[in-house]
């Protein structure tokens, strides 16, 4: 289903950057909403120092987001590495429309985040739980 939403050119440019982790963009995560009921574009960006718990503190409690996280853990046989994920933030709580709206326009998004593997829907805060839903998941891919 197309929404007609359109991804901002600077979710592109910056992503690249991202993946890379080149100046400045040597960041954790960012957020993106949807702008206007038109365009995807950056809301928020966490600096490297901030954790998955800062992140999933910035998505609003009642309303629909995207986010983008670089997780970094260790292996099931003890190598440090680190995975992009990315998360569409759905809450039961949320009214219909931005809820059809978010859940329409999600592949526009994912593909302007070219190589990102690794995709979660969450509709409520137990499906963000750290240890028992995100890292699981994670790990499939390492």
């Amino acid at each position: 289903m197309s929404t007609g939403v359109s991804v901002d050119d600077e979710v592109a440019s910056t992503f690249q950057k991202f993946k890379l982790q080149q100046e400045p963009y040597k960041l954790r995560y960012f957020i993106y909403q949807i702008k206007d009921k038109k365009t995807i574009v950056i809301e928020k960006q966490g600096d490297r120092n901030k954790t998955y718990d800062d992140f999933v503190g910035e998505l609003p409690e009642n309303d629909c987001r995207y986010g983008l996280i670089d997780i970094e853990f260790e292996t099931d046989d003890g190598r440090p590495t680190s995975k992009l994920v990315f998360i569409s933030w759905n809450p039961d709580t949320a009214s219909v429309r931005p809820k059809m709206l978010y859940s329409g326009s999600k592949e526009a998004l994912k593909s302007a985040l070219v190589g990102v593997g690794i995709h979660i829907n969450a509709t409520d805060h137990s499906e963000l739980d750290y240890e028992s839903a995100i890292l699981p998941v994670v790990k499939k891919f390492a």
